[in-house]
């Protein structure tokens, strides 16, 4: 089936000057309008990245009570804020203007990454600080919701694949800048300075979260300024949505009778919900296995895994172009189950073999002199040394062979290129089945099960890895991932656009 004109693709920083209404002011406000959502979905994505790979250093710092499992429930904290509020966003902006849902989730976010660089602040308990910032974190980025939504419905169906592909390269784009800033403020070090009158300390944790939060400030303009609402039927025609507030003259919409593809719907969810899940697995256990497996320092693995996510984050957008040009040639089902074979590579090459086993750090504490606690450890700057290597609490540390460096990187490359693949392909086959009804709410459920998904991941594999080990963990994943391709096999003929369920568009 080819539902995109070549001629009529969507760029992601120019407007489609092949289209005949290009020089119309309701084509160029609408794309406009697209713009912004694009960069509310880059800012998204930089305020949850810029603090990822420091969350588990960070978290250690201020609260030496913590352990990787309570890093679970730090990062799961994110997506059921995320979780929760996105159905209710998606409501909201399906009968009031989506300006308004926007302004709110992005003040909330601002806010709430204020309270995150604060958190070391409170004499007790700041683990749970920590883990009540990063929920209003994630509650504020349930406008991800009020975005597809607005995209979905301000694109005909030609322009849909091109428009999702470009949404989620500026998702990438933020997922290569969040980790390179964080990496370049990682040179500020664990101590920083401190501004005295406002009592907060500017350090390598703190200020990317305060960044993130003036990011936050510049979209609120943004949506304030720019954004207008806009809605177009499945050729392109303006159309009259509930939450219009133009006086312009538009075409309304006959009330559609048709129904939607309900196991359509659950099915995508479902698939949506393990695409999500393997990621949040994958960008949870980053930092804690390089620490395990390859004995860096926490400044050396926000370093190290920030450069690794920059080089993710390049390779995405070229895989996001290439999904568009294989969309169009192949269609958008085959080009979900490639990516979720290459997925499974990923995570079959990232299985521990070999007799190499990592360094433990029980070797440090049986040595009493300082000298050799050096020679094994990092010195801090006040005298005390940083254990590198595996904790000899996690006793598969002593039986489970290490996972080599080169075997670390395959497997980035390989996740790299399978999961954006998936990720564009589930919702914009989502936003296709469930034609030119208002999408908001059932967005919302689609994001809801993505953040279910990071909810559930992180805690699963922070145990799973805690207590059997990667070899357990990524055994599971690779079983959850055959399960996906065996559904989207299943429902393979139900997967398609509500105009070609229809009639109206010929497969």
């Amino acid at each position: 089936m080819s539902l995109i004109d070549p001629e009529e693709t969507t760029p992601l920083l120019r407007d489609d000057a092949s289209s005949d209404d290009s020089q119309d002011e309701d084509y160029k406000s609408r794309w406009r309008s697209i713009r912004v959502m694009y960069f509310t979905m880059f800012l998204s994505s930089v305020g949850f990245t810029i603090v990822i790979t420091s969350l588990w250093p960070y978290l250690q710092k201020v609260d030496s009570s913590a352990d990787a499992s309570f890093l679970g429930w730090m990062v799961a904290a994110y997506s059921l804020g995320q979780m929760v509020a996105s159905p209710l966003f998606g409501l909201w902006s399906n009968h009031r203007p989506c300006r308004e849902s926007l302004v709110c989730s992005i003040f909330i976010n601002l806010a709430a990454n204020i309270y995150y660089a604060y958190a070391y602040l409170p004499k007790t308990n700041n683990k749970y600080h920590m883990l009540m910032s990063r929920a209003f974190v994630g509650f504020g980025a349930g406008n991800v919701a009020v975005v597809r939504s607005y995209v979905a419905g301000a694109t005909s169906l030609k322009e849909r694949t091109g428009a999702m592909a470009n949404m989620s390269a500026c998702q990438a784009l933020g997922f290569i800048l969040g980790p390179a800033l964080q990496a370049c403020l990682s040179f500020i070090g664990e101590n920083g300075v401190t501004v005295k009158f406002l009592d907060l300390q500017l350090n390598m944790y703190t200020t990317p979260a305060l960044m993130a939060a003036a990011f936050g400030l510049v979209n609120i303009l943004l949506v304030l300024l720019v954004l207008k609402e806009h809605c177009v039927n499945e050729d392109g025609k303006h159309i009259r949505s509930i939450n219009y507030t133009s006086e312009e003259r538009v075409d309304v919409l006959d009330e559609c009778v048709e129904t939607i593809d309900q196991v359509a719907v659950v099915t995508s969810n479902v698939l949506f919900f393990i695409v999500m899940f393997i990621f949040a697995v994958f960008e949870t256990i980053a930092t804690p296995l390089s620490m395990d497996m390859f004995a860096w320092t926490r400044k050396d693995a926000v370093l190290y895994n920030g450069i690794i996510m920059v080089g993710i984050g390049f390779q995405s957008i070229l895989v996001f172009l290439a999904v568009k040009a294989a969309a169009l040639k192949f269609g958008d089902r085959p080009v979900l189950l490639a990516g979720f074979f290459i997925i499974f590579c990923g995570f079959i090459v990232l299985l521990p073999w070999g007799n190499h086993f990592p360094k433990i750090q029980w070797a440090e504490l049986k040595n009493n002199s300082l000298a050799s606690q050096v020679s094994e450890g990092t010195l801090f700057s006040n005298g005390t040394v940083e254990p590198t290597g595996c904790p000899y609490e996690q006793t598969w540390c002593q039986y489970t062979p290490a996972i080599y460096l080169a075997q670390y990187i395959s497997s980035d490359f390989l996740i790299g290129v399978g999961y954006p693949a998936c990720n564009v392909m589930s919702y914009t086959l989502y936003s296709k089945i469930l034609g030119p009804k208002p999408q908001g709410v059932y967005m919302g459920w689609l994001t809801a099960s993505g953040s279910g998904a990071r909810t559930l991941g992180p805690v699963f594999v922070s145990h799973v890895y805690t207590l059997l080990g990667p070899r357990w963990a990524f055994s599971l994943i690779c079983g959850m991932v055959v399960v996906a391709m065996i559904l989207l096999i299943s429902a393979y003929h139900r997967l398609i656009a509500f105009s070609v369920r229809h009639g109206r568009i010929v497969e």
